[in-house]
């Protein structure tokens, strides 16, 4: 009898099964064992699937090379989880294109209160690594558990995951490849010191290279993981405004710091601005601003804890119940309710017009009064 673990992982290994055919198959079905275990004939209706990839699902070699997936997660003591376990990261949940499954290895909570990606680029200068360990050092003293996502390479990213562990603030490193390995191989010193406070998460197994295209690929996790990215030196083109580009379509807050107007690792992070995709800031105090993250426990502004009115509308009332306890972010409404984000941001909308609800920075909400 196979462990019915194997079958989320397997889901993951099917030729021609991406991100897309694999919800369309969980919904079909309702688990990625029953996918499995369905009868060819039947895989073959459902939408996208047809002949071919219905055999693909059927091979056994699927099954087995999953199996020996869980064999080296157990070994090497490797987390993973599903897109539908209930600690799937919500932020992450909500983009159209999440991976169904991350595999991570450390200490870190992936649904923390406050997440924050950094990227920029591969040749970071004296001036991008003096204002990122400002930064740093800014937000260790005003959110201490603030999460750092970055992806390991070089430059501003290994600098941002650095000095994050020399402020104790944990970090995560996000992965073009398996857990098998770490790339480049000059950052596993500092990849071993994240796994006390963070750690590693991909969403490829093992026995995956770092090619070229896994890093376009892991940077919709870079963007979708966190509540805000941003972005220190960027060219004009590269992964970063690829990551800021994604993080902006997900409806996340995008923040750059400014360069010279002639300084070309800078024109990246002024297009951003220029375009109004990124928030233009120069300080950790300018970004928890904008963001509406109020660290400081005693300048709290009260919250009215009883609710004056009555809804007619049972949906209504439900957000309203959330909210009386404190701000919230639009995506912990989604998952707290379980309704479309469009549905909320509507009914969030509807409040606000009414005068009982405040839209704050960040995409958080609080009750008016």
């Amino acid at each position: 009898m196979r462990d019915p673990q194997i079958y989320p992982i397997a889901l993951t290994m099917i030729n021609g099964v991406g991100t897309i055919l694999g919800r369309n198959l969980l919904q079909f079905f309702g688990s990625a064992e029953a996918i499995f275990k369905e009868k060819k004939h039947i895989l073959e209706k459902v939408p996208g699937i047809g002949n071919h990839i219905a055999a693909e699902i059927k091979k056994t070699e699927v099954l087995a090379r999953a199996e020996k997936e869980l064999l080296f997660i157990e070994k090497n003591k490797i987390s993973y989880t599903f897109i539908t376990d209930e600690n799937y990261p919500y932020r992450l949940q909500e983009c159209p294109d999440a991976p169904l499954i991350l595999y991570g290895k450390g200490n870190f909570d992936l649904n923390a209160p406050h997440i924050l990606s950094i990227v920029g680029t591969r040749k970071a200068s004296v001036y991008g690594k003096d204002i990122l360990d400002k930064f740093i050092e800014e937000m260790a003293t005003a959110d201490p558990q603030l999460l750092i996502i970055s992806g390991l390479a070089y430059g501003i990213d290994i600098h941002a995951h650095r000095s994050a562990i020399k402020n104790k603030l944990p970090t995560i490193g996000i992965l073009a490849h398996g857990l098998d390995r770490i790339y480049p191989y000059t950052h596993r010193e500092t990849a071993i010191q994240m796994l006390d406070n963070g750690g590693l998460l991909t969403d490829f197994p093992s026995q995956t290279n770092p090619d070229r295209q896994n890093f376009v690929m892991r940077n919709r996790i870079v963007a979708g993981l966190a509540d805000a990215t941003l972005v220190i030196e960027s060219a004009e083109k590269g992964g970063s405004l690829i990551t800021a580009d994604l993080a902006f379509s997900y409806g996340r807050e995008v923040f750059a710091f400014p360069g010279r107007v002639n300084d070309l690792h800078s024109a990246g992070c002024n297009k951003l601005i220029k375009e109004n995709k990124a928030g233009l800031i120069t300080n950790g105090s300018d970004f928890l601003q904008a963001m509406g993250w109020n660290t400081n426990e005693n300048s709290k502004t009260p919250v009215q804890k009883t609710i004056l009115f009555e809804e007619e509308r049972e949906e209504l009332s439900q957000l309203l119940s959330l909210l009386k306890e404190g701000p919230l972010h639009i995506n912990q409404l989604v998952v707290m309710l379980a309704r479309p984000v469009q549905e909320i941001t509507g009914l969030l909308f509807e409040l606000e017009m009414d005068g009982k609800i405040n839209a704050m920075p960040g995409q958080m909400y609080r009750l008016n009064g």
